[in-house]
């Protein structure tokens, strides 16, 4: 399945006693489609704080975003986790609520081999019957999910048809594209890394920026999809500082400031991350709002 250019892997809006905000997680879903032009959005996944969500929570999030965009965007839920057998029942819940897809990161902590991680996914993705996107971050899990390893999942198995590629390697990502059938899809997990990537055939952005920047984003991939590429660079030239802002403190904290300043207040983090200080939010508006 295609989910578009550019989609959005969605923060957790908490209200004051960091309980799930249920009113402005549907005003988020509905800036994120109406103002933003998200083609899908990913719930629960990293930037969503899904460490620190329960399972009860995940599957009310993916509820109440199936309910809410009622087919106005694809619904990725964020099932992975570093046990194959909880992910596996998470991911059948997720599949009953009606969700389009689902996102799996390469487990965390264990730090698995690549056949460990092979055979990882390939049994929660012969689980389900939904399209699934694979997400390597190794900054986050230790662990790096190797070209040959995508390449041979994307061969083996039908439904894992895509993957979120959050590093900067573009041999890696290179290796990928050239190796996998032609309807698997390679999405950069790296805002700044969106350009490069749709340069070598990458189609598209798992984002974060676009919470705030999506329309620009969604420019900048189509022109130069269209061959402008003058056009494609000079924006991502002006998002350039966007992307640095939003990620010069653990992600989601930057975002969820920035929605804030925007007017649209998505509360705080829970724990262990920690709020900005008066000097980390100057810190970052130096960065998204330039003079």
């Amino acid at each position: 399945m295609d989910f578009g250019r550019v989609i959005t892997a969605m923060v957790t809006p908490f209200d004051g006693d960091s309980r799930i905000d249920r009113e402005t997680t549907r005003r988020l879903i509905d800036h994120l489609i109406e103002e933003q032009a998200s083609d899908s959005i990913v719930v629960c996944g990293t930037t969503g704080e899904s460490p620190t969500l329960t399972d009860e929570e995940k599957l009310e999030l993916f509820r109440l975003a199936v309910e809410h965009a009622a087919g106005r965007c694809r619904i990725i839920a964020g099932t992975g986790s570093n046990d194959t057998a909880h992910s596996i029942h998470l991911t059948k819940e997720a599949e009953k609520i009606g969700v389009d897809g689902i996102l799996l990161v390469a487990p965390y902590y264990n730090r698995p081999t690549q056949r460990g991680l092979y055979q990882h996914f390939r049994s929660i993705a012969e689980a389900t019957r939904l399209p699934v996107m694979l997400y390597n971050v190794p900054k986050r899990t230790g662990v790096n999910l190797e070209a040959d390893t995508v390449i041979r999942l994307a061969h083996d198995v039908p439904n894992i048809t895509s993957v979120k590629e959050a590093t900067n390697d573009i041999g890696q990502a290179t290796r990928i594209i050239r190796g996998t059938p032609d309807h698997f899809l390679l999405y950069s997990g790296d805002d700044e890394m969106t350009l490069p990537f749709m340069a070598i055939g990458g189609h598209g952005v798992v984002s974060v920026a676009s919470h705030v920047a999506g329309r620009k984003m969604k420019r900048m991939i189509e022109a130069f999809l269209e061959g402008n590429v003058k056009e494609a660079a000079a924006l991502h030239g002006e998002l350039s500082p966007l992307f640095k802002g939003l990620s010069v403190f653990p992600n989601p904290v930057p975002v969820k400031y920035a929605l804030k300043l925007q007017g649209l207040d998505v509360g705080g983090v829970r724990p262990p991350l920690a709020n900005l200080t008066e000097e980390e939010q100057a810190t970052v508006r130096k960065y998204i709002q330039p003079s």
